[in-house]
């Protein structure tokens, strides 16, 4: 479980050590080119999320479907295409995990960066959106990476970008399709055209990649009401954040674009807790809801600011915050349910090694 545990580590003291927060100017100006110590961070979570062995609780059945010729009706077709290339070049899983853990980590960090408190962001992005949902929900991840590269793009107002990295990621999990309707609710400028690119994103989306996944998704979810241990806790962690955001959204320095996004994203994080409550199945309102994480990073990742001084270290709530974090990590670990599947730790190149 040690694993774990240092790769919580690494962000933790970096955040701890880097107590001036960045200025949003500095933000809104820094270069896409990342310094040394975030490739760094990158090439860790490639290998430890990528090159996994036996961990995670969908590993068998990621395995199975992969020796199909033909994955499974609702496969989707970005995910379809690693299994081909995994089975084609003899790379396996480990291709597919390896090539899953490179856009998402990208995604992640990419989203990271546009924080006052970057690594104070990655620190509340390990104990679960790291751990189990991309060493875990291996084709939703990606979803989910290329959606942060998306909303980052929607922040600086880049709408045709962001449509872009949206669309990308519906190819690989369906479930990202949500993310059109945050383009949707926070783009104000062009309507009209916007609305007319989104509804033949849409309609092409659905007509040649999505009309069979979706129908298997409410059969699958809603007709089969599938309930999910865990939702309720799950989806209350990204309520606390919107509620966090709310009550304090004047005291975060952001753009129009900005707020107007996060406004949105914390409003519909609520209305999650609405649904869960009135859905027949759990597990799809839950698995939506992943797409609700980032939330937790952003809203956290500000909290020294909007609690102690706006522009002082805060060393306190920097502090608070990443204990939040270790007691996460804890809890899980030590007490979730399906913990036993990502224990222990195995890296793939040490089991080959000794085999």
């Amino acid at each position: 479980m040690w694993p774990y545990w240092l790769l919580l580590l690494i962000p933790a003291y970096l955040a701890v050590s880097r107590l001036n927060p960045i200025p949003p100017a500095v933000l809104m100006t820094q270069s896409d080119r990342w310094p040394a110590v975030w490739w760094g961070m990158f090439f860790v979570l490639v290998l430890m999320i990528g090159w996994r062995h036996e961990v995670g609780g969908d590993w068998a059945a990621y395995i199975s479907n992969m020796e199909l010729t033909r994955p499974q009706g609702y496969a989707d077709p970005g995910f379809s295409l690693l299994y081909w290339l995994g089975r084609t070049t003899g790379g396996g899983i480990y291709l597919v995990n390896l090539i899953c853990a490179a856009i998402f980590s990208w995604g992640l960090l990419d989203f990271c960066r546009t924080q006052p408190r970057p690594w104070l962001a990655l620190t509340v992005a390990v104990p679960y959106l790291i751990v189990v949902v991309a060493m875990g929900y291996t084709r939703q991840s990606v979803g989910i990476g290329l959606s942060l590269i998306g909303v980052v793009a929607l922040g600086r107002g880049n709408i045709l970008r962001c449509l872009f990295w949206f669309g990308l990621a519906v190819v690989f999990h369906k479930s990202a399709i949500i993310m059109v309707a945050i383009a949707i609710v926070v783009n104000t400028k062009n309507r009209v055209f916007t609305m007319i690119c989104i509804g033949v994103l849409v309609f092409v989306l659905y007509y040649f990649f999505l009309q069979e996944a979706i129908d298997h998704l409410f059969r699958h979810y809603f007709g089969d009401e599938y309930q999910s241990s865990g939702a309720v806790f799950r989806i209350a962690m990204n309520a606390l954040p919107a509620v966090l955001f709310l009550m304090y959204r004047k005291r975060f320095q952001l753009t129009r674009e900005q707020h107007k996004i996060w406004t949105w994203v914390a409003l519909s994080a609520l209305l999650l807790v609405v649904a869960l409550n009135v859905s027949p199945s759990s597990t799809a309102i839950d698995r939506v809801a992943l797409y609700w994480i980032p939330l937790q990073l952003f809203a956290l990742s500000h909290l020294p600011n909007i609690l102690g001084r706006r522009s002082g270290k805060n060393v306190v709530w920097v502090c608070v915050v990443v204990a939040l974090s270790v007691m996460v990590l804890f809890v899980w670990l030590f007490f979730g349910p399906f913990s036993k599947f990502w224990l222990p730790y195995q890296f793939y190149p040490w089991v080959w090694l000794w085999q």
